[in-house]
């Protein structure tokens, strides 16, 4: 038996503006189908009829589904994705890309994209250095990250390096 997950993301109402949005930060992002409320769902108090209820996409083969719920219960911090950057370039890419327009740096390379969503823009080399055997050189790689938003890595070798 296979068990198969799909991250369910609940959005005030611009889950489909959310999707088309990843299509532009991600390379491989599949905007499958979109639901629209029916009727019945309209008649008991959830949605608008005819509006945009669900949209289903994937990013790198994960699935997601955007559910068009209202502003009862938005996105928090308890809850993020983690992007495993290459370089330095790719970290500043998707850094770049998903604090734009509304979107929000935090802490340790965490930031918001506009609709809230937060995401963890983690270089492996960071992963590496935070992790390494030698505890003193991992231990400076972590207090050097922690004076950072969006995480250096030529910073973090030269902390980790002593």
């Amino acid at each position: 038996m296979s068990t198969e997950l799909t991250t369910f993301l609940w959005f005030p109402g611009n889950a489909s503006e959310a999707a088309r949005f990843y299509a532009t930060v991600f390379p491989d992002v599949r905007i499958e189908r979109q639901d629209e409320y029916p009727q019945a769902a309209a008649d008991a108090g959830a949605g608008t009829a005819g509006e945009v209820m669900t949209v289903s996409f994937t990013i790198g083969g994960q699935r997601f589904v955007g559910l068009n719920g209202g502003p009862q219960f938005p996105f928090t911090e308890a809850v993020s994705f983690q992007i495993a950057c290459a370089d330095q370039a790719e970290t500043d890419r998707y850094w770049d890309a998903l604090t734009a327009d509304g979107g929000e740096e935090s802490q340790c390379g965490w930031c918001k994209d506009r609709f809230g969503v937060s995401w963890q823009v983690t270089p492996t080399r960071l992963t590496e250095l935070v992790s390494d055997p030698d505890k003193d050189r991992a231990g400076r790689a972590m207090k050097a990250m922690f004076t950072m938003r969006k995480i250096d890595i030529a910073e973090i070798e030269r902390a980790a390096a002593g």
